[in-house]
């Protein structure tokens, strides 16, 4: 006998729609076994390649915590920058808002 799936829910907007999917199984509403198999070609890298010149010593530096933590030295140095530009947002504050909406516009 072939199990029902669940009918989802009319959405008043995305918001409700993400907390709703946030919280729920689409196997309970799809059936897995029609599901086709699909390719995204157009989409673009969401990373950007920079070239960034380093002391020598301060490269030496981060590529050994990056072997202490086993992690490669270029995710380190993300996670570094990552972790200092919030400090900086955050103890700028609102000036840091104002100026970024003025790039934005």
């Amino acid at each position: 006998m072939k199990k029902m799936k669940r009918t989802i829910p009319n959405f008043k907007n995305e918001d409700e729609e993400r907390e709703f999917w946030a919280t729920h199984s689409p196997l309970d509403y799809f059936d897995s076994k029609k599901f086709k198999k699909g390719s995204f070609p157009n989409l673009k890298p969401s990373l950007k390649s920079i070239s960034i010149r380093l002391p020598e010593d301060l490269l030496i530096e981060l590529k050994t915590l990056a072997n202490k933590k086993d992690v490669p030295y270029q995710s380190l140095a993300k996670m570094f920058l990552a972790k200092q530009i919030v400090l900086e947002r955050e103890s700028l504050g609102s000036a840091f808002r104002r100026r970024k909406e003025k790039v934005a516009a």
